[in-house]
């Protein structure tokens, strides 16, 4: 399950990263490969996702945790955007609400 989610958060925030760079790419062929490629991963994305064998309001907290961190890793690799003082403050809160969601029984 856990793998499931993961991945797609990856797809997601590559896929969104990939996107953005096609959208201010200058060369349309170049152009075109980045939009295929963002299309493929945001596909990869949905399927990951839906195919994660739980429930998805289950696995919310694990998802929006996850995808949090991706697109602060993703951000910094693909932008070199380092978080500020908020983000990363709204981050440790997005991770304690995560983890009350998961782990609330």
């Amino acid at each position: 399950m856990l793998a499931f989610i993961v991945a797609a958060t990856i797809f997601e925030a590559v896929g969104d990263a990939v996107m953005r760079i096609a959208l201010h790419y200058q060369m349309m062929p170049g152009r075109i490969l980045l939009f295929a490629s963002a299309t493929v991963l945001l596909a990869m994305y949905g399927a990951a996702l839906n195919l994660a064998p739980i429930e998805f309001a289950n696995a919310t907290g694990i998802y929006l945790a996850s995808l949090f961190i991706a697109f602060q890793v993703v951000n910094y690799v693909f932008f070199r955007h380092v978080p500020g003082p908020g983000v990363l403050v709204g981050g440790i809160l997005i991770l304690s609400g995560a983890a009350i969601v998961y782990f609330w029984k």
